[in-house]
């Protein structure tokens, strides 16, 4: 007997975990087979309780749907995301060790995330004189709330730990109890008015007033209310009589929250761009013209002009009716970016970073869904926009770690862009002064397309670069952080009326308090690392968990009163400046001066109409800044930056020095940069200062060949978090066991390098000892099948469950 074929919906359910998270079969309703299709959210009833939970239709098909579950609810009227989208999510699940929903969850804003709670309502008439007294309570406010009410704001009203009282209530039949899914944020929109299908139809008499509403709908077609009364003259009543008597109606009209710009918004023009630019436009240009999937490094000394190469680019893109993305790495970068596209590209702009509302974030997605942006800027979430017809990535300082993820699913944009290229034949444009070693590595060997430009744009030139060697500014007395030569072109500046942008990597105001006494450092109770001092709020902060105290001379190992505060951070090296140059206008840029919303703007915005002299800021002032009247440098402490705990720690040092010296001269004035280190014979310093990435990338190139080190493999960190210690060591050593033993048995195809387990840098945060495993391999599939399957192994294990067990492909630090 042939089996009668039904619709069947692939889900990924949110809130699975890794070792048994796929793509779940279930059955679509009839009543749903016309209009849910790949890419939209459904409810969904999930394991053997069938709560519900949202899910992600990955595809359809036609099977035999018995003893499947029914999909309960369609939750998007259209999809959200593209085929090529749910194609992403496969590979960030194969690649980044994370479950199919958490990959799609990533792609969407948070605005647009619907929320399945409990809620409970009234149900029906009940007899009062059967409830209790705080069953009444209960009871009388959801019936007179008439809607579903959350469970958890059902417990805040009545100040109850648990929901026990709401479940035996919904038991005896006196309140109805069911899953719904909120969204988050809704759509804004705004009251407006249009003519009635009946209108001709209406045959009696209007009032003047009516009759102008009347007039003005009929000129103009659709208004809104508002409109309708600033033009009129009429209060919304007069409105409603008009509507009530069958000429008009009333309809909802989705209204954009565009974020913020802070600046005048001039009108700017394209640049005219040198020769050099204009080969390296044409190149890509010809490049984007192939519709082709391709990489294409532009490689270019600071102020060289690539900004305005690929702004060229983006225009012949979107001239083509082509979408283009353009991520940079900061958000302090976003607003002059921003700003400067607006300018050239007006509407067309989208803007996508952490530092919009949920509302704002919402509706910059839906303008590019919509087709109504042909242009996403922003961070590295903005490598999720939603363009159907992809023509350009382009990533600006493609070489900085925040492209990087460090929260699950551990994704870098780089190879997010790279999947989205491939899947839509465009091109990914990756531009620096200072290119990340294995994006060059690949340009110089053939794997991407290499564009270079090779002098600044213009009249500008290169700053002359000082060393200041701390050792004999301490030697002389000297302990106020900043050399002397630095303060002799810091007032020689202010005399010029020229300003000054001064680097110094460290938030707060003493970096560590150390015991006189005992010797020991004020650590954080939760975590393995020093308290910092913030003198502006006089508490001890963690920068890792958030933990604070008052501040207090006292030692809290030995009670002794001989605490002395160490180390130099941005509000003591403020304060210090306004002591040495009291008519300074001076301005600090870090974490702790932008929380508010668009604060990196306004700032940046400020400093850029000259309101202020000097910016003294954290790495969020070292790149990707353009001040014509930036004259001076200073980098307070290169040694910080020098010298970390991984491969890396070079590549990073010249980038940043390389980065920072570049923000002085860009204009007309030759520029001077003064580097501060206790170091000065280190070559790094000299290679940046001569921004001579050939020769710094030859060392570095060579040394990673040697060394095994990517591009010659590839890095996973295999990391293990348990509130015991012990059971993290275990279970890590377990791990590395028997690792090796399926590398000797049914994996002896794929060579790897484990080296570990050790304790992390910063081997406890926030009470989670924390341990590591490095692996040095080719990441293939065959990799990926192996490291997938002891996570699901060590998932199931019962010894292990309250260890978190997690892999970070390319880690940022170890």
């Amino acid at each position: 007997m042939k089996t009668e074929q039904s619709l069947i919906a692939s889900v990924a359910v949110e809130s699975t975990v890794y070792h048994f998270d796929k793509a779940f079969d279930y059955a679509v309703p009839v009543a749903l087979s016309e209009t849910l299709r790949p890419g939209c959210r459904v409810k969904v009833p999930f394991a053997r309780g069938n709560r519900h939970r949202q899910g992600m239709v990955m595809s359809l098909k036609s099977g035999d749907a018995q003893g499947l579950k029914f999909i309960s609810e369609q939750l998007d009227p259209e999809p959200v995301l593209t085929k090529s989208m749910l194609a992403l999510a496969e590979f960030m699940k194969r690649n980044y060790y994370c479950t199919l929903f958490e990959a799609v969850k990533t792609m969407l804003p948070p605005g647009l995330s619907f929320d399945v709670s409990v809620t409970y309502e009234a149900a029906g008439k009940a007899d009062l004189e059967k409830l209790s007294d705080e069953e009444r309570r209960v009871y009388t406010y959801l019936n007179s709330k008439q809607k579903p009410i959350k469970r958890r704001e059902l417990m805040n009203t009545f100040g109850l730990a648990d929901f026990t009282l709401f479940e035996k209530m919904a038991e005896k039949g006196f309140l109805t109890k069911s899953d719904d899914a909120f969204r988050k944020i809704g759509d804004k929109s705004q009251k407006m008015l249009r003519l009635s299908e009946n209108a001709e139809e209406f045959s009696g008499k209007l009032t003047e007033k009516q009759q102008s509403v009347a007039d003005l709908i009929l000129s103009a077609g659709e208004c809104s209310v508002k409109e309708i009364c600033y033009y009129t003259g009429v209060t919304p009543a007069v409105v409603d009589a008009v509507v009530k008597k069958g000429i008009a109606e009333y309809f909802d009209a989705q209204v954009f929250r565009a974020p913020a710009l802070v600046g005048g918004g001039e009108k700017a023009e394209f640049p005219v761009l040198s020769e050099e630019q204009q080969r390296a436009f044409c190149g890509l240009k010809a490049m984007c013209d192939e519709r082709k999937a391709a990489v294409a490094l532009l490689y270019g000394v600071t102020g060289s002009g690539k900004t305005a190469v690929f702004m060229q680019l983006i225009k012949s893109v979107i001239d083509e009716g082509r979408g283009v993305i353009l991520m940079v790495p900061e958000i302090a970068l976003t607003p002059q970016l921003v700003e400067k596209m607006k300018s050239l590209f007006k509407d067309e702009v989208a803007v996508f970073h952490s530092g919009l509302s949920l509302g704002e974030r919402l509706d910059e997605y839906t303008r590019v869904r919509k087709g109504l942006a042909k242009i996403a800027v922003g961070t590295r979430t903005a490598v999720f926009a939603p363009f159907e017809n992809l023509g350009l990535i382009v990533m600006d300082e493609e070489q900085e770690h925040t492209y990087k993820s460090e929260n699950k699913p551990r994704f870098h944009a780089r190879d997010i862009a790279k999947f989205r290229c491939a899947k839509e034949n465009s091109l990914l444009l990756l531009s620096s002064a200072t290119p990340d070693v294995e994006s060059y590595y690949f340009a110089k060997t053939g794997r991407y397309s290499l564009f270079t430009l090779g002098s600044r744009y213009g009249t500008a030139t290169l700053p002359e670069v000082i060393s200041a060697d701390m050792n004999i500014e301490a030697e002389g007395g000297n302990t106020t952080g900043f050399s002397s030569v630095l303060l002799s072109e810091i007032e020689e500046n202010l005399k010029n009326k020229k300003q000054t942008i001064l680097l110094l990597n460290r938030r707060g105001y003493n970096t560590f308090a150390v015991c006189r006494s005992c010797k020991e450092a004020v650590t954080c109770p939760n975590c393995s690392i020093s308290l910092t001092y913030h003198k502006e709020n006089g508490r001890l902060m963690c920068h890792y968990c958030g933990y604070s105290q008052t501040l207090s001379d006292e030692c809290p190992s030995c009670h002794e009163s001989s605490l002395r505060f160490c180390g130099t951070g941005t509000q003591k090296g403020e304060e210090t400046l306004s002591e040495l140059f009291p008519e300074a206008r001076i301005l600090r840029m870090d974490a702790d001066t932008v929380m508010s919303k668009n604060a990196h703007g306004k700032l940046l915005g400020a400093f850029s109409k000259g309101e202020y002299d000097i910016l003294i800021g954290t790495q969020m002032v070292a790149k990707g800044l353009d001040f014509p009247d930036v004259t001076l440098v200073g980098v307070l402490s290169a040694d910080q930056i020098l010298y970390s705990d991984d491969y890396r720690s070079f590549e990073r040092a010249f980038s940043m020095l390389t980065q920072v010296v570049g923000r002085s001269g860009r204009g007309t004035t030759k520029g001077k940069a003064v580097i501060q280190t206790y170091t000065p014979e280190n070559p790094i310093i000299e290679l940046s200062s001569r921004q001579d990435y050939d020769a710094f990338y030859n060392d570095e190139i060579e040394l990673r060949r040697v060394m095994l080190y990517p591009p010659f493999s590839d890095l996973l960190l295999v990391g293990f978090l348990c509130e015991e210690k012990a059971r993290a060591v275990k279970c890590s050593r377990e791990f590395l066991s028997q690792l090796k033993a399926l590398c000797e048995s049914e994996f002896t195809d794929v060579p790897i390098r484990a080296l570990g387990p050790s304790p992390a840098l910063v081997s406890k945060v926030n009470n989670k000892y924390r341990y590591k495993i490095i692996i040095k391999s080719r990441n293939t599939k065959r990799l990926r099948e192996l490291i997938s399957g002891l996570l699901v192994k060590f998932g199931k294990d019962k010894e292990y469950q309250n260890v978190i067990v997690y892999v970070d492909v390319k880690p940022l630090s170890f």
